[in-house]
């Protein structure tokens, strides 16, 4: 079988994105390594990727947590790479920044550090488009890989977190003088299908549509790749030579919150009966956001068309994403089969 001499190993395990890096993987003949932080969450795995990949004797598990030392040395031996998409667990917008950020880049940097004590080929490290978006939203555009979000104390925790954990991963890799290279990945809002109504990552928000919890949708646009495209991304940039030392955005296309609840009416029919209809004044969401701390996070975006290019995967890595409408509605209907709406 292709590439069977070959083990990968993906961080997080039970991750929404992370399964279907493991189940692309294994589809191509790989064999995978997920690193879990017990024991007990091996079973949650396997039975989320065999929905749509037969794992056969091809998966195993390693345990490691990204807020210890312990276990990162076992999980990568033997790996001819390693991608990491896990982030430390915890809340987004904490009162302490440093409760997401130091765990992010320290986690980062545990990867690092094993796989290249022990000569991996590859890191391809999860970034997050946010990492390569102008600090300030006061202007429309179109970034590249070029730019790099600058830190900004005003910034949510988690937009910093991404940002500084790159930062730190890439200078980590410059004081390096063995084999490994390093390319970092930087999604934009990942949706599509899920593998368990475990863990629903970001596709909550289609779900919260869905559920009529939104008395109406907020005049934000969001960057929407589906998440096998994205996984797809991660696993060309993991062995394309070219990619090594890269940054790709993997942002998909731009699409206003309107339009993907106009998407999931149509096609999802009576199922989407509650997703609402009418747009938010800008006035009402700021309003909102003095309460709803989750909403904090968007506010800067509020009414913005701030793009990124993916040119750079499409051209080097010959990256094709489907479109926005097709994601959105394929989330729509995976959240119904699960029975998670």
């Amino acid at each position: 079988m292709e590439h069977a001499d070959q083990r990968v190993l993906v961080t997080g395990g039970t991750g929404y994105l992370a399964g279907w890096i493991i189940a692309g993987l294994l589809r191509r003949g790989y064999r995978v390594r997920a690193t879990v932080r017990s024991t007990a969450r091996e079973q949650a795995v396997r039975d989320a990727v065999s929905t749509v990949v037969d794992p056969g004797d091809r998966l195993g598990f390693a345990v490691a947590d990204l807020t210890a030392d312990a276990g990162w040395d076992a999980a990568v031996a033997g790996c001819a790479y390693v991608v990491h998409p896990a982030s430390p667990l915890g809340m987004e917008n904490p009162a302490d920044p440093d409760e997401l950020i130091i765990p992010a880049r320290d986690g980062a940097l545990r990867v690092l550090r094993a796989a290249t004590a022990a000569g991996v080929e590859r890191v391809v490290l999860t970034s997050a488009a946010n990492a390569a978006s102008p600090v300030s939203y006061a202007s429309d555009g179109i970034t590249d890989e070029t730019l790099w979000t600058a830190d900004d104390p005003s910034l949510p925790a988690y937009r910093r977190s991404k940002t500084i954990a790159e930062r730190a991963a890439w200078d980590f890799m410059a004081a390096q003088q063995g084999p490994a290279t390093l390319t970092t990945v930087l999604p934009g809002a990942v949706f599509g299908p899920i593998l368990s109504s475990a863990n629903l990552g970001s596709v909550d928000i289609i779900r919260r549509m869905l559920r009529g919890k939104m008395p109406g949708v907020p005049r934000i646009g969001l960057e929407v790749v589906d998440v096998r495209d994205i996984a797809d991304l991660h696993i060309r940039a993991m062995t394309a030579p070219e990619a090594a030392g890269e940054r790709f955005l993997g942002t998909g296309e731009f699409i206003w919150m309107r339009d993907i609840a106009a998407a999931l009416r149509a096609g999802l029919g009576d199922a989407a009966a509650k997703v609402p209809a009418r747009q938010l004044p800008d006035f009402v969401v700021r309003l909102a956001a003095l309460r709803d701390h989750s909403l904090r996070a968007v506010m800067p975006g509020l009414g913005r068309r701030n793009r990124h290019s993916t040119g750079k995967a499409r051209k080097m890595l010959d990256w094709q994403p489907r479109p926005a409408a097709e994601t959105v509605v394929g989330c729509g209907r995976s959240l119904i089969e699960w029975g998670v709406v």
